[in-house]
């Protein structure tokens, strides 16, 4: 029963009482004051079946800048729509969220580990997985016989020793608490721990895995790499939804909510959810095969890798494969996370020229070794395996290169009586973009990466402002973010989206573009020449007899439009199995493999730019695009790309350790930029601070 059909049934129940007291009122009136009382007395969210929770962030389990805002919150949302539910979060500070949940301003809370003190103002839901806080330490610091499974008691007794950093209020054992002889130091936040580890105020940090990484990779990228999580973790606790039992329907909620995530452990989705947010545990080892685990981007090239792999599989059956396949901005973070933590949950990686040299340098990857003479490492992209490569050295494997171009529908050009220049500028793309926009029809002019995330908006932000005559940072590393360049391309950025762009422009990231573009639904889109392979494809296409294709726009300075990238497969340094991860990135990269797509899913679907032989007589009678892309690809000079000169190379990222954190934090400024929560002098200034700040903390201008 739901609960305003609880209501309805007390009301009519309380005015048939009232009947027997010989009062003169007919069935339909009874009626008619029954669903009035149940109007008034029900709640707003009771009335339209809406479940309304107070949420406490904690990345990356919840919080308002995830995907979908977090495992937990899409896990919640799911379980409640199965028992007929919808959801209202509202992610709050920690005590405000618990005081008003408390008093019933909210019908629950999430995410809480189980307490019995707590016992008394909620109902506590069935557990679903939580998070593990162990002790984080420096590599160098020692700390012997750790196994807590074993003898907790003798781990405490250890620890005496060294100095412990804690967050105020959290409960690990009571074992551990109850040791007073130990050397803590509580603080109110983690990224406190992190600096007091840092600064050798503490030894020891007791924090949660993803917590630690996510901070680091955010916040103190230089901390990267030297840190490291001891396994096992000291405590791993499950979370809970807990309702509030000042409600008079807490228990009706708390039993729907046990069922539908009843339901989502049964069918599946609760680990689907989980491996969608890079949180899913790795499989137990098998003693008779050893498992390769594959983190890879979310494209239809994996896709078809991932079904193609059985044929690898059959070659080597003593093989499993282990795919975790995430969204490009959750693959980066769960990547960078096993490497910051020392957590070694991977054995080959999907990384890109961003990564492979910094990587590689840092001793984080093994260099590729030893290719067979049939790989034929001479066919494959010069200009993709120097960008792989540190010192010499290989790090990764090309699997697919690109760079940009622009895309457009022929069909609707014609209709409008308008022409796309071979060469277009961006005040051009402007205008056309107005001549087709036609959103009464379903048909937005134009489709520009929004979604936060440096390899998102970023890698479009950081193009479109080289090409304006701007730069990241000036030859002393001082960011030229509050700059006239800067400032003209964000206006420019934003003005086009919001006149010619889509609804939830600032949603959209190189994925959504790409399939609105697919169903028709975008008459240009500026991005990847990869991109080709996809929207000229009749399977994946409705506008695949329709495409257009130009060079990318330009502003004042031509070089500036263009990026070159690869998705590349590498292996990190913690694998245990080296040999056998080269043996699949070989495979997978390989001339056979390229030859097995064009058999499999035709010649349009092959990877492009990552290997000369690709660009045969074949591919180019299939694919109309080839020469145009290899061409867009062999232009671009990552050491020439900016008007005035840079200290780094590029050209849509920068190539040092703190770029990931500083990426995607001016990414989520410039993101409200567009949604209009943050005006054009607060992005600037604020992304101008924070950049500064993030490359002070590294060193950058006392050491450079």
């Amino acid at each position: 029963m739901l609960p305003w059909q609880y209501l309805a049934q007390c009301s009519v129940n309380l005015i048939w009482r009232m009947t027997t007291m010989t009062l003169p009122v007919s069935p339909g009136y009874l009626n008619l004051i029954a669903g009035i009382l149940c109007i008034l007395l029900m709640p707003a969210s009771a009335a339209q079946n809406v479940v309304k929770l107070a949420a406490i962030e904690q990345v990356p389990y919840i919080g308002k800048n995830l995907p979908h805002q977090g495992y937990v919150n899409e896990l919640v949302t799911a379980a409640f729509e199965r028992a007929g539910y919808a959801t209202e979060v509202s992610i709050l500070p920690l005590l405000r969220a618990k005081t008003l949940t408390q008093q019933g301003s909210y019908d629950g809370l999430i995410p809480l580990h189980y307490d019995t003190s707590q016992t008394s103002h909620f109902y506590f839901s069935r557990p679903f997985p939580g998070d593990n806080a162990g002790l984080l330490k420096k590599k160098h610091l020692r700390v012997n016989s750790y196994e807590p499974r074993l003898d907790l008691n003798a781990l405490i007794v250890e620890l005496k020793d060294y100095s412990i950093g804690q967050v105020h209020g959290t409960s690990l054992n009571p074992m551990f608490e109850a040791a007073t002889f130990i050397n803590k130091h509580l603080v109110s936040r983690e990224l406190q721990l992190l600096d007091m580890l840092s600064a050798g105020r503490i030894d020891v940090a007791i924090i949660d895995q993803y917590t630690a990484a996510d901070l680091m990779i955010n916040q103190r990228p230089h901390l990267l790499g030297q840190l490291e999580f001891l396994r096992p973790p000291l405590a791993s606790k499950d979370f809970h939804v807990a309702f509030s039992k000042i409600t008079a329907y807490a228990e009706q909620l708390t039993r729907a909510f046990n069922q539908g995530l009843s339901d989502l452990e049964r069918d599946g989705t609760l680990d689907t959810i989980l491996a969608r947010h890079g949180l899913l545990p790795s499989k137990k080892r098998n003693a008779d095969k050893k498992i390769l685990t594959i983190g890879a981007i979310d494209t239809e090239e994996i896709r078809v890798m991932k079904g193609l792999s059985e044929d690898f599989e059959k070659q080597n059956p003593n093989l499993e494969l282990e795919w975790r396949i995430m969204d490009e901005n959750t693959l980066r973070k769960r990547l960078l996370a096993d490497i910051a933590i020392s957590e070694g949950n991977f054995d080959i990686m999907m990384i890109g020229a961003y990564e492979a040299p910094i990587w590689g340098r840092n001793g984080w990857l093994r260099p590729i070794t030893n290719l067979p003479a049939s790989f034929a490492v001479e066919d494959m992209s010069q200009s993709a395996l120097k960008g792989l490569s540190y010192q010499g050295e290989l790090f990764a494997l090309p699997f697919y290169v690109e760079s940009t171009m622009t895309f457009y529908r022929k069909d609707l050009f014609d209709e409008a009586g308008i022409d796309m220049p071979d060469n277009p500028s961006y005040h051009e793309i402007l205008e056309l973009a107005k001549h087709v926009h036609n959103p009464d029809n379903g048909i937005y002019g134009i489709g520009l990466r929004g979604k936060a995330g440096w390899g998102q908006n970023m890698a479009f932000v950081t193009i479109l402002v080289n090409t304006f005559g701007g730069r990241w940072f000036d030859e002393h590393w001082r960011p030229t973010i509050n700059s006239k360049a800067w400032r003209e391309a964000l206006r420019y950025y934003k003005n086009i989206l919001s006149r010619y762009g889509p609804p939830d422009y600032a949603e959209n990231g190189w994925y959504e573009n790409q399939r609105l573009f697919a169903e028709g639904k975008l008459a240009i889109v500026v991005d990847a020449t990869s991109f080709a392979g996809r929207l000229f494809n009749p399977k994946h296409s409705k506008v695949h007899d329709k495409m257009g294709i130009a060079a990318a726009p330009v502003g004042r300075y031509a070089k500036g439009s263009r990026w070159l990238w690869s998705w590349s497969l590498a292996i990190p340094e913690s694998t245990k199995f080296p040999q056998q991860a080269q043996a699949f990135i070989t495979w997978a990269t390989s001339k056979e493999y390229i030859r097995r797509v064009a058999e499999t899913e035709g010649w349009v679907a092959v990877p492009p730019g990552s290997r000369v032989s690709t660009y045969g007589d074949e591919y180019r009678a299939k694919a109309p695009f080839a020469d145009f892309v290899i061409q867009e690809i062999q232009k671009v000079n990552p050491q020439d790309f900016t008007a005035q000169a840079v200290p780094y190379s590029g050209p849509q990222f920068v190539a040092i350790p703190e770029f990931p954190a500083i990426g995607n934090q001016v990414g989520l400024k410039i993101e409200q930029y567009l949604r209009g929560t943050l005006s054009l002098d607060e992005t600037l200034e604020s992304s101008q601070d924070l950049t500064e700040q993030i490359l002070r903390k590294s060193g950058y201008y006392d050491k450079r």
